[in-house]
């Protein structure tokens, strides 16, 4: 058994659908974050189901390592080849299959990216709400249980599918859940397969919950003193029961690299992004009540935006404040560690990851989703220097271990992939065993992303 005779069989399967090429293969090999390049020993490309599963038999009695891919925008080396194998590109497994107004819900095919699906939603009043920031593909953000801005009211990957169609190592196909609201039938598969990471199962087919779109929107944008000011609001308008549809939060170091990235001209200080959904007197009272808040606690040059391209020119910022962070030290590469406490000790958790980022001489602007408790902090670092590197794990395992003291994961939205392995035995005790266990049961040659989120054998 081995990878070459995998490879000769799926060079049959699915012709061109198959490349051994060193520029695909280096193109799957890399992440976004500081991990070494992996490249696999081919990319496949299949375009149905059916294609899917025939190749997962064939490497299964081959012992060939297989690896999802959907965008490559996971940040902790989930979709990397570590034991060499083949990548599988959902990339033309990309449409939209039933669009079912009446029932809020849609069903779409793994490769499918979030903006792809809201534009095809466009004429019907609905919209899918998960936003991770980048234009992830829907499969990867299902088997990475994505988030995202919008998380603090519609919840996460978990809560917005509802079925979906998976293969299993051995090539079997299986389906679970429905398209009904709930079910008391069985082990919930689905929550099962949502956030593996294609350590389970390759994710062909997904039923997603939709959401009918605002009345009205207002986005505010609103600057602070110092991090205690600015998150001390955000417990208390969480507290209030406020239903905010996004709360963010920036540092100074993120506002300073998005202003010279973007072109804005914030004052340079901790800011709070939000926006709030619903009827106009709805949000009008909403907005009002946040002016209260923030007043009591120094928020100042505070501004709504009711315009579309006003709030889409705020979201802009928010999403590419990752790159302007990398562009405010060229040339670095950023190692990308996320934490979620309750929000409890929020303020506390953001405090002392800002004064050990402060004490180590690396910059590491800190933002993040903090009305739910989860936050960012991009370490960055010149790529050719251990010490730098060796500092920013470091730092980043002070923030796990923090997060964990204050009841908290180590991963709030990023997943485990390899960068979080470390943690899993702490956070879940004798449930990582189980994981692994589970693993075994579905997948007992352990093809199906190796070396991530489980005990490695």
């Amino acid at each position: 058994m081995s990878i070459e005779t995998a490879l000769g069989a799926l060079q049959s399967l699915l012709g061109d659908g198959l490349t051994l090429s060193k520029s695909e293969r280096d193109l799957h090999g890399g992440s976004e974050s500081y991990f070494p390049d992996t490249p696999p020993d081919a990319v496949a490309f299949p375009r149905n189901t059916d294609e899917v599963a025939a190749l997962l038999r064939i490497c299964n009695e081959q012992d060939c390592p297989v690896i999802g891919w959907g965008a490559g925008s996971s940040l902790e080396g989930h979709a990397l080849a570590l034991r060499g194998g083949v990548v599988v590109d959902f990339r033309h497994m990309n449409k939209v299959l039933e669009i079912r107004p009446e029932d809020m819900s849609v069903t779409v095919q793994p490769g499918l990216t979030r903006e792809e699906l809201n534009i095809a939603l466009r004429d019907t009043g609905l919209f899918f709400p998960v936003d991770p920031g980048a234009n992830a593909s829907l499969g990867g953000m299902a088997a990475t249980r994505a988030s995202g801005t919008t998380t603090v009211r519609y919840g996460t990957m978990r809560d917005n599918v509802m079925a979906l169609e998976a293969v299993l190592a051995d090539g079997r196909v299986i389906r679970t859940g429905s398209r009904a609201r709930k079910s008391a039938a069985g082990y919930d598969l689905t929550g099962l397969m949502v956030g593996s990471e294609g350590t389970l199962g390759l994710i062909t087919e997904l039923t997603l919950r939709l959401q009918g779109q605002p009345e009205a929107i207002s986005a505010a944008v609103c600057a602070f003193d110092d991090i205690a000011g600015a998150v001390a609001a955000v417990i208390d308008t969480i507290q209030m029961g406020l239903p905010m549809a996004r709360i963010e939060f920036l540092d100074a170091a993120s506002v300073r690299a998005v202003n010279a990235y973007a072109g804005m001209t914030l004052p340079e200080t901790p800011h709070l992004l939000l926006e709030f959904h619903g009827s106009p007197e709805g949000v009008k009272e909403q907005a009002a009540l946040f002016g209260e808040v923030i007043a009591d606690h120094g928020g100042k040059g505070f501004e709504w935006a009711t315009r579309t391209e006003d709030r889409t020119a705020l979201w802009t910022m928010r999403h590419n404040a990752y790159y302007a962070v990398l562009a405010s030290r060229p040339g670095a590469r950023g190692v990308v560690t996320d934490i979620c406490v309750p929000i409890s000790r929020l303020a506390e958790a953001v405090e002392a990851v800002s004064a050990d980022i402060a004490e180590s001489g690396l910059p590491g602007p800190i933002l993040g989703h903090v009305g739910d408790g989860n936050f960012h902090a991009i370490l960055l670092i010149d790529p050719d220097s251990p010490a730098d590197l060796e500092t920013a794990k470091a730092l980043s395992h002070r923030m796990v271990e923090r997060a964990l003291d204050l009841g908290g994961t180590a991963t709030g939205e990023h997943g485990v992939g390899m960068g979080k392995l470390d943690y899993m035995a702490r956070e879940h005790g004798a449930g990582w065993d189980v994981m692994g266990q589970l693993k075994a049961a579905l997948d007992p040659n352990n093809i199906l992303n190796p070396g991530k989120v489980v005990p490695q054998g």
